[in-house]
């Protein structure tokens, strides 16, 4: 019996059980962790198309896939006059007014 605990301890002060051992189960037991951590990443990330009848239901009205292009949307902000704006100030929260 004491050969065993003679061998524990002489095991126990060597550096690379003392400090190797902590380092393979820190490893070992971090990709037993991130495996779970992604496989609910994963999991949950699967993003299913909604039809037009389901978004109708929901109250979504949703456009045809034709009818919003990114020339149309470029038309539209083209027709905005950015030259002529004021600046106005927002308030801030030391500033409102308690009723």
């Amino acid at each position: 019996m004491s050969n065993i605990i003679d061998k524990f301890n002489y095991y126990s002060r060597r550096k690379s059980v003392k400090y190797g051992v902590p380092f393979l189960l820190l490893m070992l037991g971090g990709s037993f962790g991130l495996q779970q951590f992604s496989q609910l990443r994963y999991e949950f990330s699967k993003n299913k198309t909604i039809s037009p009848e389901e978004a109708a239901k929901y109250g979504i009205q949703m456009k045809k896939p034709g009818e919003v292009t990114l020339e149309s949307e470029f038309e539209k902000i083209q027709q905005l006059d950015i030259d002529n704006w004021e600046q106005k100030r927002g308030p801030r929260p030391w500033e409102e007014k308690i009723n």
